[in-house]
C-alpha cells in the first residue's frame, strides 16, 4: 500500500524481505484464512498485496474454479506481482494497480483479505468500512497483522532485544501501531461490522528452531535502519545490517534462549 506514513520502502531489498517474511508467515495466514472460510471456488480481493504472496496463498485455497484479484498502489510492486504469478503458471490470479479501497471492479467478492496492511493505514475502520462495498451479501473480510507487544526472550539474549526494540521503537515514531489486537478489534467495529472473530498464533523456540523468525526480525531491522538512524535510536555500525542475522542466530544458539517471537492475529467477519 502506498501510505505516507509507510515507513518499509519498496525497494528491491524491501520486496526480498517480504519473500522472506511471507515464507515465514505462510503456514499462519493459510490456517487464518481457511478458518475464516476462505474456501475453492471464491472470488477473492486481496488487498495491498505487494509482491504477490498472499494472494498466490489465497489462490490456491480457491482453487482453479476461484479467482483473486490483488491490488497495490505501488506499480512496481504489482509489476512484480504480476511477473511472478505468470513465472508460476498461475491462471486464477491478477493484479491492479490502485487502492483497493477506490477500485471499481465489474462484480463483487466473496471474500476481500489481507495481511500486514491495516497497520499501515491512519483510518484503518474507514479502509475497512471502504472495503466492504466490495463485498457480496454473506462475504466475509478478514486481515492478518502482527503485533509486536510480546516479543521477549529467556534468559535475556541482548542483541535479539535490542532488535526487537529498534523495530517496535521505529515503527512508533515513523506513526505505526504495532499492537494488532487491539487495532484490528476497533478497525472492524468502527467500520460497522459484527464484532470480529479473531485468532493469536506466536512462534516460541530456542537454539536453530529460531533461524526463520530471526531473519525475519533481522530484514526489518535492515529494511528500518534510516529511520533506525533518524530517530537516533541506534547508528548504523551499532546494527550493522550486514552480520545482523549472523549475529542474532550465533547468541541464541549458543546460549540456548528461549526465543518468544511477534505473535501474529487475525480477525473476520461476515456480511
Amino acid at each position: 500500500m502506498n501510505n505516507p506514513a509507510y515507513p518499509l520502502g519498496h525497494s528491491e531489498h524491501e520486496l526480498e524481505r517480504l519473500h522472506i517474511q511471507a515464507r515465514y508467515m505462510e503456514p499462519v495466514t493459510r490456517q487464518f484464512f481457511r478458518e475464516a472460510g476462505v474456501r475453492a471456488g471464491m472470488r477473492v480481493l486481496d488487498v495491498g498485496s505487494g509482491a504477490g504472496d498472499a494472494a498466490f496463498l489465497t489462490a490456491d485455497l480457491v482453487g482453479d474454479a476461484g479467482e483473486v484479484i490483488g491490488a497495490d498502489q505501488v506499480a512496481a510492486a504489482v509489476e512484480t506481482a504480476t511477473q511472478r504469478a505468470k513465472a508460476k503458471g498461475l491462471r486464477n490470479v491478477s493484479f491492479r494497480v490502485g487502492d483497493p479501497s477506490e477500485l471499481e471492479f465489474d462484480r463483487p467478492f466473496d471474500a476481500v483479505v489481507g495481511r500486514c496492511v491495516l497497520l499501515f493505514q491512519a483510518d484503518a475502520a474507514a479502509m475497512v468500512r471502504r472495503l466492504v462495498k466490495h463485498l457480496s451479501p454473506g462475504g466475509i473480510i478478514v486481515f492478518h497483522e502482527p503485533d509486536w507487544s510480546d516479543v521477549r526472550s529467556f534468559p535475556p539474549a541482548p542483541t535479539y532485544d535490542a532488535c526487537c526494540r529498534w523495530v517496535v521503537e521505529a515503527f512508533r515514531r515513523a506513526g505505526t501501531d504495532t499492537n494488532a489486537a487491539i487495532n484490528l478489534y476497533r478497525a472492524f467495529l468502527g467500520a460497522g461490522l459484527p464484532a470480529p472473530q479473531m485468532k493469536k498464533q506466536t512462534f516460541i523456540g530456542f537454539g536453530a528452531a529460531c533461524t526463520d523468525w530471526l531473519k525475519v526480525a533481522a530484514g526489518l531491522a535492515h529494511t528500518l535502519l534510516p529511520k533506525i538512524e533518524q530517530f537516533g535510536l541506534a547508528t548504523a555500525t551499532e546494527v550493522d545490517v550486514a552480520t545482523l542475522t549472523q549475529r542474532l542466530c550465533d547468541e541464541v544458539i549458543a546460549n540456548s534462549h528461549l526465543i518468544v517471537g511477534r505473535p501474529e492475529i487475525a480477525a473476520w467477519s461476515q456480511l
